[in-house]
């Protein structure tokens, strides 16, 4: 059995390449997995991101992500610069207060949601004009259409005369 090992300066020092290569990723899915976050070092401290899946269809990726408690008029979805998919919350979860003077909690485990931003950078083939969006049940769902494929080159042969 051979032995691999990866150097993590053979890439670049970017060890998402590094593990794309290793484990024989798709361009696609590697972006998915790996999106960019150095620009976001900053714009995240003291919130938080949920975890995600994404599902690729032959016609379309759809995203699903956990917003328990959260009402959909708190959870904005946009598209930036042509191919980044945005999710932002401010966070605010409902909690039932007391309707009684005198009433008060004698524990508080379940946790207010913090402020969430997650990012995607879209692959080529996503049409960002065809994005949808529902929460139901505290599970929002985002479905991004695929372009068509590029037609083909056509080879016409041309006889010379």
């Amino acid at each position: 059995m051979s032995r691999v090992v990866a150097d993590s300066n053979a890439f670049g020092g970017d060890l998402a390449s590094a593990v794309g290569h290793l484990f024989n990723f798709p361009g696609s899915v590697e972006k998915f997995m790996f999106p960019s976050r150095a620009h976001q070092a900053n714009e995240n401290s003291g919130i938080s991101g949920i975890p995600v899946d994404i599902l690729d269809t032959p016609k379309e990726y759809i995203f699903y992500m956990d917003f328990p408690g959260v009402s959909k008029s708190d959870i904005q979805v946009t598209v930036e610069d042509e191919n980044t998919l945005v999710i932002r919350s401010g966070g605010k979860r409902k909690r039932e207060d007391g309707e009684e003077e005198g009433c008060k909690y004698l524990r508080l485990e379940r946790r207010a949601t913090q402020k969430v931003l997650r990012k995607f950078r879209l692959p080529e083939n996503a049409n960002a004009s065809a994005v949808t969006a529902k929460c139901e049940n505290g599970v929002l769902t985002l479905v991004v259409g695929k372009l068509p494929p590029p037609a083909k080159a056509k080879t016409v042969e041309v006889t010379i005369s």
